[in-house]
């Protein structure tokens, strides 16, 4: 059995269990293996989503379920059920007026440009006198991931949240 395999535990009448319309707190720690590439949560808020609705990549969404507060574990993420694979053709050359705080530019920079589909958080890879260009590209793109989780509340959603498809108040959406 592998980690992302691991059996809950847990005695499933004892406590909520991670499933559809349940809203949860995780604290995570993300890794990348050979890699000094780290993040967490945790000094901070846990991560609080709406379970089932597509609210965090597939790979820890598919992990989460069937836990319940208190449980701790380690899931290995691949790509196609991350941040998906990096695609070559997602780097884009596009005029400077398009970018917000075209002088404050560096290479490496994050940014989000608007266009006529919505908005692109992008990586800037260079920065000419006119234009610049980006990669489309999530920064995690390509890349396996080892997520260490810390299940920290699992509780009922209430309608407003599953009718919107994501969680409303603290650690959540407000509006």
């Amino acid at each position: 059995m592998t980690d992302s395999e691991q059996a809950p535990k847990h005695e499933p009448e004892q406590a909520m269990v991670i499933e559809r319309d349940r809203v949860v707190s995780f604290h995570y720690t993300l890794s990348e293996q050979g890699s000094d590439m780290s993040e967490t949560s945790i000094g901070g808020e846990p991560l609080t989503m709406l379970f089932g609705y597509r609210n965090v990549v597939a790979g820890v969404e598919a992990a989460l379920a069937g836990h319940v507060a208190g449980d701790r574990f380690t899931v290995r993420v691949p790509p196609e059920s991350g941040y998906g694979e990096r695609a070559e053709n997602n780097v884009r050359r596009v005029s400077k007026k398009h970018v917000p705080n075209p002088k404050g530019l560096k290479v490496g920079a994050r940014t989000t440009l608007t266009s006529d589909q919505g908005q692109h958080d992008v990586t800037v890879l260079k920065v000419g006198r006119t234009v610049v260009d980006v990669d489309l590209n999530h920064p995690l793109a390509g890349r396996t991931l080892d997520f260490d989780i810390e299940v920290v509340q699992v509780r009922a959603a209430q309608a407003e949240e599953i009718a919107h498809g994501h969680v409303h108040g603290p650690g959540g959406h407000g509006h």
